[in-house]
């Protein structure tokens, strides 16, 4: 497991793992990518657009990343095209070692199929977890073009070592008549509404539980975000965003991966800058003291 550090950390983050603080770590990996490729440059895509377009400081929730301690160190050294099941256990390990050093992962993707190795390292360390997805896509299908470690099976990957019941959908608006037959039985689909988010999350089932986020930034719609690989009509907006993360400012969040963003396929760099300004969001939910 190699880890090359980033030329150019996320808003002058530190490069050292300190225990208690979040910890950034790219994945630069798009095989499976079945549309439009591009994600391998998805980490320091936002890495970049960060110095120069975002402030440190969230007004919405008056906190500053100055204020917190917290690390980027860099990228995971894996080939982009080499096999998905060997990149997500490399990751799987990567995270496993933030874990161990009391650390709090937060991943940089690349495709959505790097997220069953992250996850499945927090499991092992928190056994209660719950997996909350945002995405436009169900991810439910066994296999996708010839391999089940493709990026529209990482919630049925996920599912092979998580209950059912400790994983939410949120914000589905696309997958075959199977996949919304199962989102049907199982009660996993939640609308990309705060309101019933926050419901279901304050639901004995889940108010205590470890929360694992993995986040694809195509649930936005792609007059927000057009910078990624499979957008679909009919997603949230930034607006939207605010109020759903809002829902976790009183969660324990233990773990949080944002894929799917395509740098090269948004010449305007809007789709970059607001992924930047949704981790300094995320960031700052995190780390739930103020200055």
């Amino acid at each position: 497991m190699k880890i090359t550090p980033a030329a150019i950390p996320f808003l002058g983050a530190g490069k050292k793992i300190q225990p208690g603080c979040p910890v950034i770590l790219g994945v630069p990996y798009d095989r499976t990518a079945s549309f439009r490729k591009g994600t391998a440059k998805g980490p320091d895509g936002i890495r970049t657009i960060s110095e120069a377009a975002i402030e440190t400081y969230s007004p919405v929730q008056d906190k500053d990343l100055e204020y917190i301690v917290y690390a980027d160190i860099g990228n995971l050294d894996v080939d982009s095209e080499g096999a998905p099941d060997s990149v997500g256990e490399a990751l799987k390990l990567a995270v496993d070692e933030i874990y161990r050093q009391k650390a709090l992962p937060i991943i940089l993707g690349g495709e959505h199929s790097i997220s069953p190795g992250a996850i499945q390292a927090a499991f092992q360390r928190y056994p209660d977890l719950v997996v909350v997805q945002f995405d436009a896509h169900a991810d439910l299908r066994e296999s996708y073009e010839g391999t089940g470690n493709s990026h529209a099976c990482a919630m049925r990957r996920t599912l092979d070592f998580l209950p059912s019941e400790r994983l939410l959908q949120i914000g589905i608006r696309s997958g075959t008549r199977e996949e919304y037959q199962e989102l049907e039985k199982s009660g996993r689909y939640i609308p990309a509404d705060a309101a019933t988010l926050d419901e279901r999350l304050a639901s004995e089932d889940f108010s205590s539980r470890p929360i694992y986020i993995t986040f694809d930034i195509d649930i936005f719609d792609p007059s927000e975000i057009p910078g990624t690989g499979t957008p679909e009509a009919g997603g949230i907006r930034w607006g939207d965003f605010e109020s759903l993360r809002a829902v976790f400012d009183r969660r324990n969040i233990v773990g949080l991966d944002i894929v799917e963003l395509a740098p090269e396929l948004d010449p305007t760099g809007i789709s970059s800058a607001l992924a930047a300004k949704m981790l300094r969001e995320w960031l700052l939910t995190i780390v739930k003291r103020r200055p």
